[in-house]
């Protein structure tokens, strides 16, 4: 009877062990909500394969268009912005090159600028003329 636990328990622990063996994943692929790698297909599907840099991050490099359009919400897109003193706002998506985001945070200051209202320039023109159409 003792044999039989002995061998019963030799079998858990043989169970136990195949859990823990490495899991085989020589194309190198993300690992999925069980701990296994994803399927291939669907590695190429999100084009996981592909690499996506941001100079504003520090050329810190993105795997996927998923991964790459979340992180321009994400602190290191942020801190990056604030370094160079421009807001992270929705203008700024996609432009991932420090020299094309400062040229754009110029461009919308000096159009913001035009727009603003200044009353030395809102004077009517008739009044300027000094017409007056009284008669």
């Amino acid at each position: 009877m003792e044999a039989e636990k002995d061998e019963s328990e030799d079998e858990d622990m043989e169970d136990d062990g195949a859990d823990d063996r490495p899991i085989y994943n020589p194309l190198n692929l993300p690992l999925g909500w069980d701990g296994k790698p994803i399927p291939f297909w669907l590695y190429k599907l999100h084009g996981m394969g592909i690499e996506y840099k941001c100079e504003i991050c520090g050329n810190y490099s993105y795997w996927g268009r998923r991964a790459f359009e979340r992180h321009f919400q994400e602190w290191r897109h942020a801190f990056g912005m604030r370094c160079l003193k421009i807001p992270n706002t929705a203008h700024f998506k996609e432009i991932t090159k420090i020299e094309e985001a400062i040229t754009l945070y110029e461009k919308l200051k000096r159009d913001a600028e035009e727009q603003t209202f200044r009353p030395e320039q809102a004077t009517c023109g008739h009044l300027r003329s000094g017409s007056t159409d009284g008669g």
